[in-house]
């Protein structure tokens, strides 16, 4: 027997809708991941790339509540305004200060979470095999992004974590914020003058095809370079890496399909595989 109109309706109706906001975000692969990972847990969904006025951000989420919204995840510029917005933070929320994935309920309560940084962390550890347990990380910059992944990353149990950062205040007031400051050291770009075991570029400076000024002597040969960027081709921090004697490196995409499972699971209760999603992506595909 076909498919009645009927049918097609009832489906319609069963069909939890999300979306990723941000300006701009019709570059966001958030639609694509998400579709897979639906089609994979047999879930039905829709999911947009939906681009919000910068001076409206609380009415156009609101209006996609009123809407029927049941989340939506949230990238640039928009994390510390949802993290405000939100009724009801989680604590990894709390500690970055911002909020990449939104629930909406029934009674209009908005919970907000951030899922960068065990993004970040599973990929590390779980897909590329890099250990940073008893490891020596250096995260390059101190805004927003290196908030997101800091605290995940020291729970993962490193021998210490340096945040440089060119104005050294601000890396000194987001290592005064942190639980565990003896392992956390602040300092400014010019003071890096060792090597680190993985180096995470959390600057935007590869959007631009620029480096961040530091030493050359931060790789070793055991180096791995990790930027939160991610592109079609190596980013300009990957080749300086590289050429610098990092053993591999590496940009955001696995980072991005982790935290998107992250997300995938606070709103559906379904974890799904995230290997074949990555493969896809790099091929073109998904």
């Amino acid at each position: 027997m076909g498919t009645t109109m009927s049918d097609l309706f009832d489906f319609k109706s069963r069909q939890r809708r999300f979306a990723v906001v941000g300006h701009p975000v019709l570059h966001s692969k958030s639609p694509q991941i998400h579709d897979a990972f639906a089609r994979q847990c047999n879930v039905s969904l829709s999911y947009d790339a939906i681009a919000l006025d910068p001076i409206a951000f609380e009415q156009g989420v609101r209006n996609l509540q009123a809407g029927g919204v049941a989340g939506i995840n949230v990238t640039l510029p928009f994390k510390e305004a949802a993290f405000r917005l939100a009724d009801e933070v989680s604590e990894r929320a709390q500690f970055a200060n911002a909020v990449n994935t939104v629930s909406f309920s029934d009674d209009d309560h908005i919970a907000g979470d951030n899922t960068d940084g065990i993004g970040l962390v599973r990929d590390l550890q779980e897909n590329l095999g890099i250990a940073c347990t008893g490891a020596r990380i250096l995260i390059i910059g101190a805004g927003g992004a290196a908030r997101g992944i800091v605290q995940p990353l020291l729970q993962s149990n490193p021998d210490c974590v340096v945040i440089a950062n060119r104005t050294v205040s601000r890396a000194r007031e987001l290592v005064a914020s942190m639980d565990s400051p003896d392992r956390v050291h602040p300092c400014g770009l010019d003071d890096v003058n060792e090597a680190f075991d993985l180096v995470i570029n959390a600057t935007a400076a590869s959007l631009s095809s620029q480096v961040p000024a530091l030493s050359e002597s931060v790789f070793h040969p055991g180096s791995h370079a990790y930027d939160l960027a991610y592109a079609d081709q190596p980013t300009a921090f990957m080749r300086w890496a590289l050429g610098l004697g990092a053993v591999r490196a590496v940009d955001g995409l696995g980072m991005l399909v982790e935290q998107a499972a992250e997300a995938f699971w606070i709103w559906h209760g379904q974890r799904p595989h995230t290997a074949p999603v990555i493969s896809a992506l790099r091929s073109g595909g998904c």
